[in-house]
């Protein structure tokens, strides 16, 4: 396997080039570092779109819509007393009236000043907001656990509403689920344009060694040894570019990492990267080598049976 990128001397007299003495591994540099971004980004976000979901999915929560604060209260205490006697739920919480407020309060703002010489109030004294009840069940939360747990509070608190945690935050999730997509076609719009450089690398070697490659048919050399030559350079080429734009692609990864790390997030907090999905990063510039040596080859053999 190694002896394919190790070019015997009269190979290098036959194509005298030097490592990354031509702009071909510098382009491909360029394009691997991009491609390391690019697949870094939607594997990043495939991640946290799949994290969220998973945390989500067995979630839901009960809102209690009562005007009567005195009746909310104790329908949401009744409901919460039955919700734990069921076996689909694993846990139940009430969230706290302050908790409510501090949730609504960077979309409502919070009330300042006094009016006619009395204090606004809070924000729980201003609009009648439901009570809200968390709960955590034992499996994903389907339209048949919903409706299992609006028929077990149903008679305690008629005006109870059940939903799922996930549809609050689905309009998020397809976000997500929609820039991991554009990530994956920039990879590959980027695989393209690599073979694009390599198409035009080894035609642009090719005319700088007609008259050589005429010699060495003389001498009854064929066209798929005059291929491995140009495939075996423009090989060697792409892995040393790939391995420098993986160094660089890698550093900025990382460096951005530290970054959103710092924001304290929860969402942005899972734009993290698995040990798996740095394998697949660590596979770029094996697989832009790959891509060179085989668009090299599929070029240079095209055009031989075009020149002879």
């Amino acid at each position: 396997m190694l002896s394919m990128f190790v070019i015997p001397g009269h190979d290098r007299r036959l194509i005298p080039e030097g490592r990354l003495s031509g702009p071909m591994p510098w382009v491909i540099a360029i394009m691997i570092f991009l491609t390391v971004l690019a697949a870094a980004s939607g594997l990043a976000f495939a991640e946290a779109g799949q994290n969220v979901s998973d945390q989500l999915a067995s979630r839901a929560t009960v809102q209690i819509v009562e005007a009567n604060p005195d009746r909310k209260a104790r329908q949401a205490k009744d409901a919460a007393a039955r919700l734990r006697g069921m076996a689909l739920i694993e846990e139940v919480r009430v969230l706290p009236a302050q908790e409510i407020e501090e949730l609504i309060a960077p979309w409502l703002g919070q009330t300042s000043g006094a009016q006619g010489g009395q204090d606004a109030g809070s924000l729980l004294d201003d609009i009648p907001l439901p009570a809200l009840i968390d709960l955590k069940l034992s499996r994903p939360a389907g339209e048949r656990e919903l409706q299992a747990v609006r028929t077990a509070i149903g008679a305690l608190a008629p005006g109870a509403r059940v939903e799922p945690s996930s549809g609050l935050i689905s309009p998020v999730i397809s976000l997500v689920r929609s820039l991991q997509w554009i990530a994956f076609g920039l990879v590959a719009l980027l695989a393209m344009a690599t073979a694009a450089a390599v198409i035009i690398s080894a035609r642009a070697a090719l005319n700088t060694h007609k008259e050589t490659i005429g010699v060495i048919h003389l001498l009854g050399g064929t066209d798929r040894q005059i291929s491995r030559l140009f495939q075996r350079r423009i090989a060697l080429d792409a892995l040393l570019g790939g391995i420098l734009g993986l160094i660089c692609g890698t550093a900025i990864i990382l460096l951005l990492g530290m970054q959103l790390s710092a924001l304290g997030s929860g969402l942005v907090q899972s734009l993290g990267l698995s040990w798996y999905s740095w394998l697949l990063i660590g596979t770029v510039p094996i697989l832009g080598m790959v891509l060179a040596m085989v668009t090299a080859r599929m070029t240079v053999m095209g055009a031989l049976k075009k020149i002879l």
